[in-house]
């Protein structure tokens, strides 16, 4: 089990080593945008992959957050698998182990099959150079990886692609919170559907359970129980990414905490 956090993506080398992390997890380029996804690291993604591996730091790439590949309209589904596909081939040139890409909805007015469907064709269509981890979400009625019913929907979709054993998932315990799923029981409950968790994203939640709200906070300094939040990292025995409010300082402080309670039993 590794531990490390999001961080800068101009140099995740030396935000990692202000960590003492094992790992990191990047964008590449503007999460927010539509343009082809590629590395700011000096010398782009190849010296990124040369210098990361001297340093002995695994990375992940989290995708932009405007990806949707679930979604039935056109101006939205198309770009999106582009831009997977460009983050994907991105990443596996800087050596990342894995992309995380978000399930994506459909809206209220969509038949929710027609997402699952969308979901299967775009898993269809890449070319997994690296392997994707679909991401639970916190809120929307009709996306793809809020529930438990809809992430089994979803993975009974793409359950029978040839690029399946390439599709993993991410489990980000303030998203479940916010849905309302059991912390107590969403390890077993997620690999009874995927058969694997490839990586946690340990973040507590500034909101109620239920809530819907994707809001992180500090772990501690929210409403997750702390020793819950330990509960699902030691079930999942998956390498942990911070995605925590703050800077190096904070991470360094919360990376201690969970090494020394999970050592400690």
């Amino acid at each position: 089990m590794q531990f490390g956090g999001h961080v800068r993506r101009e140099n995740p080398i030396v935000e990692s080593a202000a960590r003492g992390a094992d790992i990191a997890q990047i964008f590449l380029g503007d999460p927010q945008s539509w343009k082809k996804p590629t590395s700011d690291y000096d010398g782009g993604a190849a010296a990124l992959r040369a210098d990361a591996e001297e340093a002995g730091i695994g990375l992940y790439v989290h995708s932009p957050y405007v990806i949707n590949v679930a979604s039935t309209n056109n101006r939205i589904r198309i770009p999106s698998r582009k831009i997977l596909q460009q983050a994907v081939t991105e990443a596996a040139v800087a050596g990342a182990r894995g992309v995380v890409v978000h399930g994506g909805h459909v809206t209220a007015n969509d038949d929710p099959e027609a997402g699952y469907t969308n979901w299967r064709k775009a898993v269809d269509g890449l070319k997994l150079d690296v392997p994707i981890f679909i991401e639970n979400t916190a809120g929307g009625a009709n996306a793809m990886a809020r529930t438990l019913e809809a992430i089994g929907r979803t993975w009974d979709a793409i359950a029978g692609s040839d690029n399946i054993d390439m599709v993993g998932f991410c489990l980000d315990t303030c998203h479940a919170h916010a849905a309302g799923l059991d912390l107590e029981t969403i390890v077993d409950d997620i690999r009874a559907i995927t058969g694997r968790i490839d990586l946690v994203h340990c973040n507590d939640s500034r909101d109620d359970a239920g809530s819907g709200a994707d809001r992180h906070a500090n772990l501690g300094h929210g409403k997750i129980d702390p020793q819950l939040l330990l509960h699902v990292v030691r079930e999942a025995g998956a390498n942990v990414i911070l995605e925590t409010p703050g800077d190096s300082g904070e991470h360094t402080a919360e990376i201690t905490w969970l090494k020394e309670s999970l050592k400690a039993g």
